[in-house]
């Protein structure tokens, strides 16, 4: 059902301060299939009302007739109340209709409140919410009560929730990767990444990292790798060491001299190398971590070793294999999200919602965790309160401001306009109450 619609006229902008000046206004919104209901409601809730007016009426003339022509006895409280419900159902009818609009068109001071005082409404309903909702207190509170963390930590480690992120994610991810073009990504990954990575010096980073695994002990897995493989590699080449002993021997001696120094040096050189595998306090392993804690404190601090590093660093990022990775990164990782999201079974994409679930039972085991979040969680909201209240509720106000103003009024009508009937009934009983008490005192005291 189409609905009439006023001419589109200049709005003032409230003042909030923000420009004044008129703005064309714009429709609320057309009506759709729950607001025809709506409409037949509020139609069948006006005729109730008005029936009630008329039957007030006719029991008046009714009662008058037989008060004044036939004059029974009586009557002449039937009328009282008859007209005095009268009087407040057309009351009441007035101050529902000077609400939306003005009655029988008449344009009676102080009526069609709504259309007339829409804008500021507009600033009342800004105001309001940015006080009752927008307060950076309440925000807190209510983020406080919710526990937003232990929420959608429980949320999250349900598979079909954790998938449906997933699903949600690699859907956003495809359009993205597919809306991009191959070359302007592979321009930025050139032109800025590579570059950013040239600029930024790698031994101070470096040194730091190393000097953070050196405190850990980390690097002890490392070393005992080493010395692992050196054991096993001298225990697999004495016949080195006896080539090495003959081909460097004096050609004056005897085989036999030569073969017991080789062996004796192999035993040697075993021993030591087992020495240092199985001690971990060996002098040899201070010793590397005394060479690597130099070489990190040079890494932050000697001029020349950042120097070395930094040509290091120019050699890799040079190289051809590494410019050859550098160029296929962008296929590798459009490759691997299309496959993502093409799949259900994909490595990648169950990987994805593994760790999302593994996240959400941590959150729910975790308060540390929880807090921590919902603490960040709170500082950002009442941030955005804090700096962007006036732009929220300006949001509000200017919306309102634009909208059309007899639109506005029928669309309010037909929200509220059903209960607002009940007005205009509740005023004809009350008023016929009210009038028959009156009419019954004034006779009790004069008559």
């Amino acid at each position: 059902m189409q609905t009439s619609r006023a001419p589109e006229r200049p709005t003032p902008v409230p003042q909030r301060g923000r420009t004044i000046g008129p703005v064309p206004s714009v429709p609320l919104g057309g009506f759709g299939p729950g607001d025809e209901q709506k409409r037949r409601d509020l139609r069948r809730m006006k005729a109730v009302a008005t029936g009630f007016l008329l039957g007030a009426t006719v029991v008046f003339f009714v009662a008058k007739y037989f008060e004044v022509v036939r004059g029974v006895p009586g009557a002449d409280y039937v009328r009282a109340a008859a007209e005095a419900g009268m009087v407040g159902a057309l009351a009441d009818w007035f101050a529902v209709t000077a609400l939306f609009r003005h009655p029988l068109r008449i344009p009676i001071p102080h009526t069609a409140i709504i259309p007339r005082k829409k804008d500021m409404i507009g600033d009342s309903l800004g105001d309001f919410v940015g006080e009752n909702f927008l307060s950076e207190s309440v925000v807190r509170d209510k983020l406080e009560r919710i526990g937003v963390s232990e929420s959608v930590g429980r949320w999250i480690a349900e598979q079909q929730n954790a998938d449906r992120i997933t699903t949600e994610l690699v859907t956003a991810a495809r359009a993205l990767v597919t809306v991009l073009r191959d070359e302007d990504v592979q321009n930025v990954i050139e032109t800025v990444a590579v570059r950013k990575l040239m600029e930024i010096p790698v031994g101070p980073p470096m040194g730091k990292a190393l000097e953070g695994v050196l405190a850990d002990g980390a690097h002890r897995r490392l070393v005992d790798l080493v010395c692992d493989r050196a054991y096993d590699w001298v225990a697999d080449n004495q016949e080195m060491v006896l080539r090495v002993v003959h081909d460097r021997a004096p050609s004056w001696t005897p085989r036999f001299v030569d073969d017991l120094v080789a062996d004796k040096l192999f035993a040697e050189i075993r021993g030591y190398a087992w020495a240092v595998k199985t001690d971990p306090e060996h002098p040899l392993r201070h010793a590397v971590d005394r060479y690597l804690a130099e070489f990190a404190r040079d890494l932050q601090h000697d001029e020349t070793t950042m120097e070395r590093a930094e040509q290091v660093k120019r050699q890799v990022v040079e190289h051809p294999e590494v410019q050859h990775f550098i160029g296929r990164a962008w296929t590798v990782v459009k490759s691997m999200v299309l496959d993502a999201a093409d799949d259900p079974s994909n490595e990648l994409r169950l990987r994805g919602r593994d760790g999302l679930m593994a996240f959400g039972r941590r959150l729910g085991r975790d308060a540390e965790l929880r807090a921590k979040l919902d603490g960040w969680l709170a500082d950002a909201a009442s941030y955005v309160v804090r700096h962007y209240r006036h732009q929220i509720t300006t949001l509000i106000t200017e919306t309102v401001a634009r909208w059309d103003a007899e639109e506005t009024s029928r669309k309010i009508e037909l929200q509220v306009g059903r209960d607002l009937q009940w007005i205009r009934i509740n005023g004809t009983v009350v008023g016929a109450l009210a009038g028959l008490v009156i009419h019954a005192v004034g006779e009790l005291v004069i008559g």
